[in-house]
């Protein structure tokens, strides 16, 4: 039986489950027509589950005595996709409500201990078309690298010319859109710093130092205001999502006013939760957000081990501003900052060095820094042309990373055929009316839609 151990790093995401917020990836793939499940089935095996063995393998725990020792994986010997594929009809009239309601219903589900910790639901009746949602765990590999593999079922045409499996499309820098190559840049700065003390870069080495002291004393005396987005979490959650908005239209309000689709998409947020914070708390704060940064360098195929390389950064959405331009200038500059930060790297050694004390001090460590911000935000420039799995096409994709803590609000942001798809997983015990949420973001996109050509 294959066994190996388990990453430091994952081993945080394994012993991160708790009741009221589950370390669980939650994607919906929304299909064109009815989809042929046999054929889907034979897909899912041959490009996911024969590629990447954490797909057919369960975590345990290592004893040796009374010690506990690194969990490892360890081959499943009952594994079968029927333990894993649940196909399932929505309710009449099989909607957008209607199947917004099914993923909540699984929200707060822990994913069984017992096999491979992940599950697929395959629904039907959905509109004239289907849907597939999946619910992956933490522990197995990061929200980009899952949405590669996810993608990986998926083709350029409804019938391939080959029968080989195709090298997953990798998304483009997400959010923080150069992070990663600033990042990397100061990744191999901090390596080389003892390099840098004995030669002539000590000023290179200085402005490093004091970057870091930054980002330290940010992470450490940074706090998440009262507001009606944050507070205890409980184990009532909510998954919504708004129709598909125009990408031309984020990229026209980019290009007039000399920002980013990334800055234009965070500001539209940055909006909403002004609105909602002062129709429900009386006044608009800035409010915090972590986002997932990606340490994986994005043209290398993903390692069948999968596993966890990313980052997070703190990242104060201006909703305190009072309006939209105002919000999308302080959204840019606070962007670009963060671009020119070692925030990156330093989070990720914490985390990894994090992942070697024990599930005790991970826990508060976790929490001490998770309960600096409200949710998780991610953003990811998917597919810029239609793609198809099992010959349906793909009208649609959505992916929550994790909230930890008492964090309440996840925000995913997903690209694809010149569309943005955008949706929140909230914690209805704080956030008692996620709708009002997305209407203030759409409505915010269209104020900037129309105010920016007067830029």
């Amino acid at each position: 039986m294959a066994s190996r151990p388990i990453d430091a790093v994952d081993t945080i995401w394994l012993n991160m489950d708790r009741a009221n917020n589950l370390m669980v990836i939650e994607s919906v793939m929304t299909l064109e027509s009815p989809m042929d499940w046999q054929r889907f089935l034979a897909v899912l095996q041959k490009r996911v589950i024969d590629v990447y063995p954490v797909f057919s393998q369960r975590a345990v725990a290592s004893k040796v005595g009374l010690n506990l020792l690194a969990p490892h994986w360890e081959d499943d010997i009952d594994f079968s996709l029927a333990r894993h594929v649940h196909r399932v009809t929505l309710p009449s009239p099989g909607g957008k409500e209607e199947l917004q309601d099914y993923v909540t219903a699984h929200l707060s589900t822990p994913l069984p201990r017992d096999r491979p910790l992940w599950e697929m639901h395959l629904i039907d009746g959905y509109g004239e078309g289907a849907a597939i949602y999946s619910r992956l765990h933490h522990a197995m590999a990061d929200g980009i690298a899952l949405t590669q593999v996810l993608l990986s079922l998926t083709d350029e045409s409804p019938e391939p010319k080959t029968e080989k499996p195709p090298v997953a499309p990798a998304p483009s820098r997400g959010l923080l859109d150069t992070a990663l190559h600033v990042g990397g840049a100061t990744a191999s700065a901090l390596l080389e710093a003892p390099r840098l003390l004995t030669t002539k870069h000590l000023g290179e080495a200085a402005t490093l130092a004091v970057k870091a002291t930054g980002v330290t004393t940010k992470l450490l005396f940074s706090r998440n205001p009262a507001s009606a987005v944050s507070g205890v979490a409980t184990v009532t959650k909510r998954a919504i999502w708004a129709a598909p908005i125009p990408l031309e239209d984020v990229v026209a309000v980019a290009h007039q006013t000399g920002t980013t689709v990334n800055d234009v998409l965070m500001s539209a947020l940055a909006g909403a939760l002004s609105t909602y914070l002062e129709a429900r708390h009386g006044e608009a704060v800035d409010i915090p957000t972590m986002v997932p940064v990606n340490l994986r360098p994005l043209d290398e195929p993903l390692p069948r081990d999968l596993g966890n390389r990313f980052a997070l950064v703190l990242f104060t959405l201006p909703s305190g501003l009072a309006t939209p331009f105002a919000r999308l200038a302080e959204t840019k500059r606070r962007m670009d900052a963060i671009k020119d930060s070692p925030e990156a790297v330093l989070t990720f050694g914490l985390i990894e060095q994090l992942g070697r004390t024990g599930p005790v001090l991970e826990r508060v460590v976790v929490d001490f820094f998770a309960n600096k911000a409200t949710g998780v935000t991610t953003n990811v420039p998917g597919p810029r042309a239609p793609r198809y799995v099992a010959g349906t096409r793909i009208t649609g994709l959505l992916g929550w990373a994790p909230e930890s803590g008492d964090q309440a609000l996840g925000t995913a942001i997903f690209s694809y055929d010149g569309s943005v798809f955008v949706g929140f997983k909230v914690d209805t015990g704080i956030i008692c009316h996620p709708g009002e949420l997305l209407d203030a973001f759409e409505d915010e996109i269209a104020a900037l839609r129309r105010l920016a050509p007067a830029v």
